[in-house]
């Protein structure tokens, strides 16, 4: 009876009060984390930088070494090579290099162009999520005058 009783003493614009604060509590716990997400990003984005640059230098380094050691053992070993078979190695060579860097070309402006189209959309979803706010404010501004005309035309005809 008692719990009754304090459910029933409680003023609704207290309560109406109570969840305003809780709502504003918790958005602005939200925007506390995001901003702490924020403050980091830079850290993270030049930490992977830093880590591919490492792993482009030690590719590097690895490939440089390895033909190092593969001619120092042709040069030890002392094999005959054919000139002609040499020269066309090396231009299949040169051609399939010239086709990968063009290929990787074509692929780094595809991955920018995605990565520009996924800004934008990204753009236009904050839009639409703004116009549909405003929408719902509009049509929840539209059910409390009516709920509210409702409330009155009832308590008139008492």
């Amino acid at each position: 009876m008692s719990e009754t009783k304090r459910r029933d003493d409680v003023n609704p614009t207290t309560a109406r009060t109570a969840t305003t604060s809780v709502i504003d509590t918790a958005r602005d716990n939200t925007l506390r984390i995001i901003d702490e997400v924020a403050k980091a990003q830079p850290q993270y984005a030049q930490a992977l930088t830093n880590l591919q640059t490492d792993f482009i230098q030690t590719t590097r380094n690895f490939v440089q070494t390895a033909f190092d050691t593969e001619r120092q053992v042709i040069q030890n070993l002392n094999v005959p090579q054919n000139p002609q078979i040499s020269e066309l190695v090396a231009r299949q060579s040169n051609e399939v290099t010239s086709n990968l860097v063009r290929a990787l070309g074509t692929y780094n402006q595809l991955a920018i162009n995605a990565i520009d189209a996924a800004r934008e959309n990204s753009k236009i979803f904050s839009r639409t999520v703004d116009a549909v706010t405003e929408f719902n404010a509009n049509v929840l501004k539209a059910w409390t005058n009516y709920w509210a005309f409702q409330q009155q035309q009832f308590t008139r005809a008492f």
